[in-house]
């Protein structure tokens, strides 16, 4: 067999690079074509339901003086106006859904917000009157019933978003910025986002996030899978990272499952009401979860006053580990369950004090509006003097301290400053967490922080037990 020169090798590798390179793109051409098929599929089958709602609200021009003259008399003398009434427009979407045979538009709480007139215009050009059936700040879901013969109006499927996996096909259909009946491509870029509402009042929760171009206007419409089924409603939009710093593509859906769980009472009722525990909560790591004695659970971090579990002697420290004895091991599955379990219900909680499994049992009450739950601004911050271990400088709690962070006693060390890249850093304890317990043991001043993590070891993993916010919980340093 003749040897090939290096030339001749150089030759042969860039006609194999070739063949493979050519082989690569006719697969990825394939599944492109296949892709861009379904993908016109799904928008044929969704995209017919899209419609767009036009929304009036009315409001008062108001004046500093208005409160002076308030009394008629003084209007008039000095021929001071009354306050003007004007109007505003706002635009958003909606998809068309078959309820029990008839037809109805879900979009978005915030698109119809104070509304005092309500359009909807299907993609045919057929505008009908609205009127809003129910809505629920919360989700931020609506449902509208139109009048008029809704017989030709197409409807769309709700698909399972449960199902939906990062790297999905997502489709956003709607009327962003004003152009009618707009179909923009992305995927599903992760899962389970809680992001703060724009108003900052609470969390939309466990949203989908997407990359599919949505705009102002896109609010209400639907997120669609390549099946040409609903996984979400359109909601949010990422303006600025936590730099300043302008970025795009970042968008964020309602999860259709949390919709259709809430819908009959939407429609029935007008509102959504939740079943509510009174208990601030978190997550336990499994860590955590090993310093207590069980696989998984949820840690109460505050009970709130005069609610059920006040009443019901649930304390701050003891963990869920089921209710109902179905288990529960993360804060969404207690949520999910207290919230879809009726206001009166009486619920069995196993949960674990003192290493001490027991039973516990609650009569639910109705869960608070968002305002009175969210409504509070945090203490600002401050230092002390203090001393140092694992990343942490910690401090006396003095009456001052205590003071400005709302603690009804001045006990535990304050943390005044964490070591960027430390282990508690990424821990994620913060400046002005105070410190209550390590690994179970009460800290009641800088002394006894010192005494108990003298012990420790530098790659110790002890669990804190601290304050924050008002709401006591637990972090270990894995």
């Amino acid at each position: 067999m003749r040897k090939i020169g290096i030339l001749g090798m150089l030759v042969l590798a860039v006609l194999i690079s070739g063949v493979a390179i050519a082989q690569q793109g006719s697969v990825q051409g394939e599944i492109s074509d296949s892709g861009q098929a379904a993908v016109k599929r799904a928008i044929s089958e969704v995209g017919p339901a899209v419609v767009r709602i036009d929304v009036t609200r009315k409001y008062e021009v108001s004046s500093p003086f208005d409160d002076f003259f308030n009394d008629p008399f003084f209007r008039r003398f000095f021929n001071y106006p009354y306050p003007k009434e004007e109007e505003s427009r706002a635009l958003g979407s909606g998809v068309v859904i078959d309820y029990a045979g008839e037809r109805l538009v879900l979009t978005n709480a915030h698109v119809i917000e104070q509304a005092t007139t309500v359009k909807v215009t299907s993609v045919d050009g057929e505008t009908l009157d609205a009127e809003v059936v129910g809505s629920d700040s919360q989700l931020d879901v609506a449902v509208l019933r139109l009048t008029g013969d809704t017989s030709g109006l197409a409807t769309a499927s709700l698909g399972d978003s449960a199902s939906v996996e990062i790297g999905d096909w997502a489709i956003a259909i709607g009327n962003p910025l004003g152009f009618s009946y707009t179909v923009t491509l992305g995927i599903i870029s992760a899962l389970e986002r809680d992001i703060a509402k724009p108003n900052g009042v609470g969390t939309y929760q466990n949203m989908i996030q997407t990359d599919a171009a949505i705009n102002p206007g896109n609010s209400g419409g639907p997120l669609v899978n390549a099946a040409g089924e609903v996984i979400g409603l359109n909601t949010a939009i990422a303006r600025r990272s936590s730099s300043g710093i302008a970025i795009e593509g970042i968008n964020f859906a309602i999860a259709i499952d949390p919709v259709k769980e809430v819908l009959n009472q939407l429609v029935t009722t007008g509102k959504v009401v939740r079943g509510w525990l009174g208990v601030q909560i978190d997550d336990l790591t499994p860590s955590m979860a090993e310093k207590f004695g069980i696989e998984a659970g949820v840690q109460v971090t505050k009970i709130i006053p005069g609610t059920p579990a006040e009443e019901a002697g649930i304390k701050a420290g003891d963990v869920i580990t089921s209710v109902n004895d179905e288990p529960v091991g993360t804060t969404d599955e207690l949520m999910h369950t207290i919230a879809l379990t009726p206001v009166g219900t009486p619920v069995d909680l196993e949960i674990v004090r003192d290493k001490a499994p027991l039973h516990v049992e609650v009569t639910l009450g109705e869960r608070p509006s968002e305002e009175e739950l969210y409504g509070k601004v945090l203490p600002e911050k401050g230092k002390t003097a203090a001393v140092e271990k694992f990343g942490l400088t910690v401090g006396s709690v003095t009456p001052e301290v205590a003071q400005r962070l709302g603690l009804q006693s001045a006990r535990g060390v304050v943390i005044i400053e964490v070591e960027p890249g430390s282990r508690a850093y990424w821990a994620g304890l913060e400046v002005d967490d105070v410190v209550l317990e390590i690994d179970l043991q009460p800290v009641e001043s800088v002394e006894d922080w010192d005494a108990i993590v003298s012990e420790l070891e530098e790659d110790a993993n002890p669990m804190f037990t601290i304050l924050r916010g008002g709401s006591q919980r637990y972090v270990t340093l894995d």
